[in-house]
């Protein structure tokens, strides 16, 4: 079968399971490279929907960042040279949020334990 080459085929029907499951017949499967677990876009085109695979959008993504990254004379040594950088950068944004929401929720904690009911009693 030449997905490429057919813009529109009939392919086959089928059915949906109690879970709302859509099974995708082998030969079709087979034919496009799809696993167990294969993302898809679920498109709605007026009263019908198109099921998408999502690795042919990360295909394009991917020819197109590479592109992009050729254009502006980059290497794909000169991208990994960033990591650590970006790395610590995402790190510290994510972790240090939470770091600083621990420690007020720390404090407010001890606060309201030294303010219990064994204290109330007082009052």
């Amino acid at each position: 079968m030449t997905t490429r080459d057919t813009p529109l085929e009939y392919l086959t029907t089928t059915k949906i399971g109690e879970k709302g499951q859509l099974t995708v017949p082998k030969q079709f499967r087979e034919d496009l490279g799809l696993g167990n677990g294969a993302p898809f876009a679920v498109l709605r085109l007026g009263d019908g929907l198109i099921l998408l695979p999502e690795q042919r959008r990360f295909e394009h993504l991917c020819q197109r960042v590479s592109m992009s990254l050729t254009a502006a004379g980059l290497t794909p040594e000169d991208v990994l040279a960033t990591l650590p950088v970006a790395r610590e950068r995402v790190y510290a944004r994510r972790y240090a949020k939470k770091a600083s929401g621990a420690s007020r929720r720390r404090s407010r904690n001890s606060r309201a334990a030294n303010s219990g009911p064994s204290n109330l009693r007082g009052k």
